[in-house]
């Protein structure tokens, strides 16, 4: 590990200059691009539509048009790329990641030894692994002190490659509660955390937290009102936001045009955050039948991160990989994210694609859509909830989620039919994001 990253130093390194002075190190898009896709998913209908032509100029879909192979003048330079034997698909969308976190057996002991330039180091890695796993955007929902704007910033210009970001800079929650992170500290070092880095007391604190996030560049908010799982505190699932705080916290969002997604375990917590007026509820654990009724009346999406609960229930049954407290969480709530998500599909609730990825391993993103199966909802269903459904949650469905004329050009390719086999989505061949390839044939593009 020591040489991996000893290497990453001298890549970054050997990149400040041209990136300092303006200059992308990834390559830019060709003028056009010709992709011949054995089949497509078609997104809006949930359907393959069979052999298509799909056409790129620039960063945006230009036409698609049916069929295998289409004869029209191409200028010089045209890119062509044979994607006969493969099924192209939308890039795939996760709206629940932490890119800048990986949790471990030492990960409560390395906060105390890791400064912020190790989290961010290694948020340049997990960025790559997430993009050439096939997500080409991403939301990441929490991180320590805003560094995934800075991320988003360097993959903007291209200083960095990954997947595009909509940061949500640290979560919001109380005083003791999951959003606090000096939870488990010692009282000396723990100080009295308020709204600056995220903790609010009351209605009038939660709009000073909200403004300092916009005036850091976030790009949406994120609130905690219940207990959790992988923080030290007791609870997984108590309320920890009044309903006039998380009142509060919409309405300041709204004034600065934010989308707000609400961690929420426990069913009072759920019921008060949909009430509240947030757009998502964030993994649900405990989503009782009003929380769904209200749900469905709000047109709240659901997000269900059915591989944290997996993950963190098996990982609960090793000695020494959570803190005792973590890991008695860990065993009650982790396995009943399955059962709930199956529920909420079943009643109509909208959901959209998330993973919680950092409490799984960045760049086995596509692992949930197994498990999504495996809960009963539908393949067609688990790959629209990762793209028109993901990219309605994110409010940016104009642009992105289907491979339409106008939209970004981002586009996977997966061999065989995922629709037959959703597991085929694991193991993405092409990956172009903004019509530039940095996948192909199986291998990531190297550029100069």
């Amino acid at each position: 590990m020591r040489g991996c990253w000893t290497v990453a130093a001298v890549t970054i390194a050997a990149c400040c200059d041209s990136a300092l002075a303006g200059e992308p190190i990834v390559g830019s898009a060709a003028p056009l691009t010709v992709l011949y896709c054995g089949n497509l998913f078609e997104a809006t209908s949930g359907k393959l539509r069979g052999p298509t032509t799909v056409v790129v100029e620039g960063r945006r879909f230009k036409e698609v048009l049916s069929g295998p192979v289409h004869a029209f003048e191409k200028p010089a330079g045209t890119q062509e790329i044979d994607l006969t034997k493969a099924t192209c698909l939308p890039g795939l969308i996760d709206t629940h990641v932490h890119l800048s976190l990986q949790i471990s057996p030492t990960f409560y002991t390395d906060k105390f030894r890791w400064n912020l330039a190790d989290y961010v180091l290694r948020s340049t890695v997990y960025a790559r692994r997430t993009l050439m796993a096939g997500f080409t955007t991403v939301r990441n929902v929490g991180d320590w002190k805003y560094e995934t704007v800075a991320l988003r910033k360097a993959v903007e210009t291209g200083a960095v490659i990954g997947p595009r970001i909509l940061s949500a800079g640290p979560p919001i929650g109380s005083t003791g509660g999951r959003a606090d992170q000096t939870n488990g500290y010692q009282q000396d070092l723990e100080g009295d955390p308020g709204p600056a880095v995220g903790i609010i007391n009351g209605p009038e604190e939660a709009w000073k937290a909200v403004r300092q996030h916009y005036k850091e560049g976030v790009d949406l908010i994120k609130i905690m009102p219940s207990g959790g799982v992988l923080d030290e505190s007791a609870s997984g699932d108590n309320p920890q936001l009044t309903l006039e705080e998380i009142r509060a916290l919409v309405a300041a969002a709204r004034d600065y045009g934010f989308a707000v997604a609400a961690h929420a375990h426990g069913a009072e917590a759920i019921r008060r955050a949909v009430i509240g007026g947030v757009d998502s509820i964030e993994h649900g654990t405990y989503m009782n039948d009003e929380d769904i009724r209200l749900m469905k009346e709000h047109g709240t999406w659901y997000v269900p991160t059915i591989s944290a609960g997996i993950f963190v229930a098996d990982k609960a049954k090793v000695p020494g990989y959570y803190p005792p407290q973590v890991a008695a969480k860990a065993a009650a709530i982790g396995p009943l994210i399955l059962g709930t998500a199956g529920r909420a599909y079943k009643a109509g609730v909208k959901i959209a694609f998330g993973t919680d990825t950092a409490v799984s391993p960045h760049g086995d993103n596509a692992h949930e859509f197994e498990l999504m199966v495996q809960a009963g909802i539908p393949p067609a269903f688990a790959i629209q909830a990762a793209t028109t459904h993901a990219a309605e949650l994110l409010r940016r469905s104009d642009s992105l989620g289907s491979v339409e004329a106008g939209k970004l050009a981002d586009l996977i390719a997966v061999e065989g039919d995922p629709l037959e086999n959703v597991s085929l989505l694991r193991q993405v061949g092409f990956v172009m994001k903004e019509g530039t390839v940095y996948k192909k044939d199986g291998h990531a593009v190297e550029f100069p």
